[in-house]
């Protein structure tokens, strides 16, 4: 999950979007004014917007998991909703990584921190943006094409050992209205629109 995407405490205003931390038992965050929130979901914790997921909602409370360092979490903290899952990134790159449990790079960490430690609220994406993948479109695939959720509509190798099928997501589909000639692009270039 790319976390630097996600919204941050200090750039939302909605009311709706926020609890308040009832309390805290360790790695077990409790929050109130959560009502609207999903079994679940991605919440950031505190002001150091610790990483935290949503594992037990009754009424407007939330019980929240908190995979990081809990301590200098106080009542009162605020909770932000992010309305998405916790969930990983995929595509090239993710083979020659290495992750701690909820796929922050753990290299990319320490040359950006200097240090061995994971500092708490770490914003960190999980693929680089910066590294070039060669794509290679499906032979038999072409504007106007019709594509539904699983179809594969190119393959880029990781390595020589490691090819990525690129697949349409589930439940989309739609008529090609671009696909990207062969060549070199990273994991934020868009290599295929679709037309429903």
């Amino acid at each position: 999950m790319d976390f630097s995407k996600l919204p941050k405490i200090r750039d939302e205003d909605k009311e709706s979007t926020f609890g308040y931390v009832h309390g805290v038992s360790g790695p077990v965050v409790t929050a109130c004014d959560m009502a609207g929130a999903a079994m679940y979901e991605l919440v950031r914790v505190g002001h150091s917007e610790l990483v935290g997921e949503i594992i037990r909602l009754e009424g407007d409370m939330a019980t929240i998991q908190v995979y990081e360092e809990t301590s200098g979490v106080s009542v009162g903290d605020p909770v932000l909703r992010t309305g998405k899952p916790l969930s990983v990134e995929l595509g090239p790159g993710i083979m020659g990584a290495i992750f701690d449990g909820i796929q922050r790079p753990l290299s990319d960490i320490s040359s950006q921190t200097q240090s061995i430690y994971i500092p708490r609220g770490v914003n960190v994406s999980a693929l680089s943006r910066d590294i070039k993948w060669e794509f290679i479109p499906s032979k038999n695939l072409r504007v106007g094409s019709h594509i539904t959720g699983g179809d594969i509509y190119g393959i880029v190798n990781e390595n020589s050992l490691i090819k990525h099928k690129i697949m349409l997501p589930p439940r989309n589909r739609g008529s090609v209205t671009y696909i990207a000639p062969p060549g070199n692009y990273d994991a934020s270039d868009v290599v295929l629109e679709l037309e429903f």
